[in-house]
């Protein structure tokens, strides 16, 4: 369908879940050179720069997005539905970064968007939001350093702001609390209007910590006074791989799945549980921020969770209505979720099940452009509402993102 005939039923439209590539420097040009030989390192390995963390090269991703080819938008857009295959995976990765300057360049994304029909965007990291967890398993001290860093090069290349239609999410590295709001408070002299916070606990000096901690709750609050969204877009959470350990600790397996029958394992972890584990992460940490009682303490706090899909939220919304059974709670878990909460839905969600759980005023429009598992065109998503009413349609492509960005 031709863009025009998607986008005249309400005007210009406003995605939630667009994304920029790294350059080389993006983790350095800023970083004291005190770090200089700690947190994430760029080496070349076989003639191509890597990025290397503890002295192992970074698998997660293939390095640098400026020296690495990147696949089309939507080139497996059904990977995570499992209709791509491995080789097609590896093959889609022909794009060669300077062929698509509208990934590393503000002006010329800004003509994208306006071809995209695009009034604005919230833009996130692409592989800034797979290495925190493995860094801060080496070295928590280099990673808040790394980041502090990165946030410096995403003001000079795109800003928090721009021109009031880019809207860059600064990355909030949450293990040191007094550091966690010297960089609020330097974002938001800077027109921050949407910082990213990772989706798990929190690794700390003492441990772990749940992200709704008193601890944060200096942080919590400079956020609510400023009215800004604090968003989680999903990414790499090693504390998962936590989990998956206590499981098959309880189910008697062995560390690599060995003594299950090989029809069992799973490639990916050499265990079947990690299928159990996959949504749990976004999922757990959502009932965290309500079980703890964050929104209760910050009542005007607003978390939207980008690019984690929405298959967790109905089993969420279940795990609330158990939680308050004494009547502990100022007000109901699970309507406290659905006050505080904005999700965005994957191309393979159901939509019209998810509406009939939350309300279409709670439903993110993001396309994930330009990544290979994302829309290929940001206006396809219309395809997985074109069944709902168009006032639904127009507050979820335009109007919800629209009022969190400029409330």
């Amino acid at each position: 369908m031709p863009l025009a005939l998607k986008t005249d039923k309400f005007g210009p439209i406003f995605d939630a879940d667009n994304h920029y590539w790294e350059s080389s420097d993006t983790f350095t040009r800023h970083r004291d050179p005190k770090f200089r030989d700690r947190g994430i390192q760029l080496k070349e390995i076989d003639g191509v720069l890597r990025y290397v963390i503890g002295g192992k090269v970074f698998q997660h991703v293939p390095g640098p997005a400026d020296v690495h080819n990147r696949p089309e938008p939507g080139a497996f857009l059904g990977m995570f539905a499992g209709r791509v295959k491995a080789n097609e995976f590896v093959e889609a990765f022909d794009v060669e970064p300077s062929s698509r300057p509208e990934w590393y360049n503000r002006d010329k994304r800004l003509e994208v968007m306006d071809q995209q029909g695009l009034e604005a965007s919230w833009l996130f990291p692409s592989q800034g939001v797979t290495i925190e967890t493995t860094m801060l398993d080496d070295d928590i001290e280099a990673t808040i350093e790394c980041f502090r860093a990165f946030n410096r090069w995403v003001e000079d290349e795109w800003g928090f702001a721009y021109k009031n239609r880019i809207f860059c999410a600064a990355y909030m590295a949450m293990s040191d609390p007094d550091k966690l709001v010297q960089e609020l408070e330097w974002a938001l002299e800077r027109g921050a209007r949407v910082v990213n916070v990772p989706g798990g606990p929190v690794f700390t000096r003492d441990g772990l910590r749940s992200p709704a901690h008193p601890m944060f709750d200096r942080f919590w609050g400079l956020v609510q006074e400023a009215g800004i969204v604090v968003a989680s877009h999903a990414g790499a959470n090693n504390s998962q791989f936590q989990g998956i350990e206590l499981l098959r600790r309880m189910y008697g397996e062995q560390a690599d799945g060995s003594d299950m029958p090989i029809t069992a394992r799973n490639s990916m972890s050499g265990s079947p549980i990690w299928a159990l584990t996959k949504s749990r992460s976004i999922h757990d940490f959502a009932f965290m921020l309500v079980a703890h009682r964050l929104f209760e303490r910050f009542p005007r706090l607003r978390v939207a969770f980008i690019e984690n899909g929405a298959d967790w939220v109905p089993p969420l919304l279940k795990a609330l209505e158990h939680l308050d059974h004494g009547g502990e709670y100022k007000q109901n878990p699970r309507e406290q979720f659905i006050e505080h909460c904005w999700v965005t839905p994957y191309p393979e969600d159901d939509v019209e099940d998810l509406v009939r759980r939350l309300p279409t005023s709670r439903i993110l429009f993001g396309s994930d452009w330009p990544h290979g598992e994302g829309f290929a065109e940001p206006t396809d998503f219309f395809e997985i509402i074109q069944h709902l009413p168009v006032p639904d349609q127009r507050r979820i492509m335009y109007d919800n993102v629209r009022e969190l960005t400029f409330a």
